[in-house]
């Protein structure tokens, strides 16, 4: 099978040293988002329920901001989270609440592809910088997350 090299795809956890109500409460504040994560340069969403679109500004530690909309399409409370996303980046996006050793994990799975001309160039063009600004919110986002939202 041929990698499409237009697209990043993720299939991580992300350990959460709290129960599953503790996390689904904390992600269900998109209020608190800006708090949470310094990098999030805007963000307009009021709740977490399905038919919900939240938008966003991103700027990873690379020479770009990436703005899109995640169209929460499936919410069910403490289980699980579903999405589509589009604009600087499109495609689709899960997220699950499992039971973890350390209390919970976040399960993401995600498929996302260039949504305009500048990221498809730096995809093509230099993958590594791509992995990188990708990888580094989701790392950096995680560890922010679980520091600032569950102690």
């Amino acid at each position: 099978m041929v990698e499409d090299r237009a697209v990043i795809r993720t299939d991580r956890h992300f350990p959460m040293p709290a129960s599953r109500a503790v996390v689904w409460d904390a992600l269900g504040r998109p209020d608190r988002f800006d708090e949470t994560w310094p990098w999030l340069r805007s963000f307009d969403g009021s709740e977490l329920r399905a038919g919900v679109t939240w938008r966003c500004e991103v700027q990873p530690p690379v020479p770009y901001r990436v703005r899109f909309a995640i169209h929460l399409r499936e919410v069910v409370e403490g289980e699980l989270i579903e999405a589509d996303v589009d604009g600087d980046v499109a495609g689709s996006a899960r997220l699950e609440l499992v039971d973890g050793e350390l209390g919970t994990d976040l399960w993401l799975r995600s498929e996302l592809a260039p949504g305009n001309g500048l990221l498809r160039s730096i995809l093509r063009v230099m993958p590594p910088l791509a992995r990188y600004g990708h990888d580094w919110i989701l790392d950096t986002g995680a560890r922010q997350f679980r520091d600032q939202r569950l102690s």
